[in-house]
């Protein structure tokens, strides 16, 4: 096929704003990491862009050495991975179901959970809510409010409703039950939605602090990461909040900011590769198997 010029201008556009978007989103890491490994003179001066100038590694040190801060990073992978299952598993339970059109009160249950995506009860019946099941200072307020999203059931059960009806007659033919049918012929059509998903909620989690903002006050073992490094920015200028975070070593306010950023951020920038292998042999397995 011969290109026009037009279409060969249009292409080059496309490519422009592409490579646009990726400067736009790799500039303030690159900013971040650069600041994390320079010199506090030079972060003094504001002499650092995207290059560090007078290499220096005594923030990460810092972090890496913190008991605290690498007890808060497992703590909250942990979480991450246990609230990404729960949730993906939570998800597909619900939206299965309600692919049968045999389901009784299919259409009203669609409309209540769809009604709970505009209206809810506020932030301060939730807290006491959450106060009286005795669930505040404990790690399930940090894992059971938030295991289902509305929006991504509807997501999976759109995936579910593409799956040709003549499959699960066939799987029905053949005996197999509901549960069957969803293991052996739903879920392997459905990975890349799977895999989308697991993104979201694995995101999600990881970059949540306002809930445990909100609910927790004392135990500061169950700070996840973002809450703690919410912490240290906000004490880091300080020597006696930095202290009581375990950071207590002076001139490395700014540096030690940019160098937890960088902790907080590499671990799940890590999951994207990994989980696009999956989005591209997800679609290809579906291809062949639809």
């Amino acid at each position: 096929m011969i290109k026009s010029k037009s279409t060969k201008f249009g292409d080059w556009v496309i490519v422009f704003i592409c490579i646009l978007l990726i400067f736009i989103c790799l500039v303030p890491m690159l900013n971040v990491l650069a600041r994390s490994l320079s010199d506090t003179k030079y972060l003094i001066r504001n002499e650092v862009l995207l290059w560090p100038k007078g290499l220096n590694l005594d923030a990460y040190r810092t972090v890496l050495g913190n008991e605290r801060y690498i007890h808060s990073l497992w703590y909250t992978a942990l979480l991450t991975v246990g609230c990404t299952v729960l949730s993906l598993f939570m998800t597909v339970i619900c939206a299965y179901p309600l692919t049968y059109d045999q389901l009784k009160g299919r259409k009203f249950l669609n409309g209540f959970i769809l009604f709970t995506m505009y209206f809810s009860a506020g932030m301060i019946p939730h807290y006491v809510m959450l106060s009286n099941m005795g669930m505040l200072e404990t790690v399930w307020v940090l894992i059971i409010p938030s295991c289902l999203s509305v929006y991504n059931m509807i997501i999976m059960r759109s995936s579910f409703y593409s799956v040709p009806e003549s499959l699960r007659e066939a799987a029905e033919i053949d005996g197999a039950g509901p549960i069957r049918i969803l293991i052996q012929v739903y879920l392997p059509l459905s990975k890349p939605v799977l895999a989308t998903l697991a993104l979201f909620y694995a995101v999600g989690r990881w970059n949540g602090f306002s809930d445990a903002l909100l609910y927790i006050k004392k135990n500061r073992e169950l700070y996840p990461i973002q809450l703690y490094l919410y912490n240290i920015l906000q004490n880091a200028s300080s020597g006696e909040a930095a202290a009581q975070e375990g950071f207590a070593m002076p001139g490395l306010s700014e540096t030690l900011k940019m160098a937890s950023v960088m902790f907080a951020t590499v671990p799940i920038l890590l999951v994207y590769p990994w989980l696009q292998r999956y989005f591209v042999s997800g679609v290809t397995i579906g291809a062949v198997k639809g």
